[in-house]
């Protein structure tokens, strides 16, 4: 994998509709920053979503050297929507790399307002709205353009780039990656934000075509047992 993505700005906002993938994509992208020795903090600002959460792998995390700050109150048998007064200190601390795991929808994307004094300031941050074309809501331009549009309305972000993460889970196909990149391409055009990433399981990266837009990012599935 190219070491272009250091490059990124310290700061990551990550989003997309629902059943994209974006907290796999969260998941990996702060295991990658941690494994480089970078301080490495994964925000979970998800209120919305009940199921594979990034604070579910908060063990293995935290034994990576990864800060997880959880947007639940937990640990007393309910799960409630709740936002951490410590997201701010590692939004305020540049000695952190951020990784912010954003809710799937506009709804959750309402919790970003909260913080939006942090992301004024153009080239101080990344937000990457994470594109899986075989997602029925985002399977068209029409679809992620709506979703963009209702997500920047409500967070006061606009998205920076696009991550092409079109899959099937562990029956992802070439086929499918490129009918998401083709995707990622009319949107782009459309917005002329760039296709920053290509997320694929670690065994079809080396498949992909060099003529492919953005940066190849192979990762693991952290969020799915083997059997799911």
């Amino acid at each position: 994998m190219s070491s272009q993505w250091l490059n990124d700005h310290r700061i990551r906002i990550i989003t997309g509709n629902y059943g994209t993938g974006k907290t796999e994509f969260s998941v990996n992208y702060a295991m990658k920053l941690a494994l480089k020795g970078q301080k490495t903090a994964l925000v979970d600002l998800d209120v919305v979503n009940l199921y594979f959460r990034s604070r579910e792998q908060q063990q293995k995390l935290e034994k990576a050297g990864i800060r997880v700050i959880s947007s639940s109150i937990e640990g007393r048998g309910a799960d409630l929507p709740a936002i951490s007064a410590e997201v701010v200190s590692p939004l305020q601390d540049d000695s952190y790399q951020v990784v912010l795991d954003l809710g799937g929808d506009s709804m959750g994307a309402r919790v970003l307002a909260m913080y939006s004094e942090y992301f004024q300031e153009e080239n101080t941050f990344d937000m990457f709205f994470v594109v899986n074309a075989n997602r029925p809501d985002t399977a068209t331009k029409e679809g992620v353009l709506n979703h963009i549009d209702a997500i920047a309305k409500v967070s006061k972000v606009y998205p920076t780039a696009l991550v092409n993460n079109t899959h099937l889970l562990r029956d992802t196909s070439m086929e499918d990656i490129e009918r998401g990149q083709k995707l990622c391409r009319e949107v782009s055009a459309e917005t002329g934000l760039p296709i920053r990433y290509i997320s694929v399981l670690d065994h079809l990266a080396d498949q992909l075509p060099p003529h492919y837009e953005g940066i190849v990012f192979p990762i693991d599935l952290t969020m799915r047992e083997s059997w799911m």
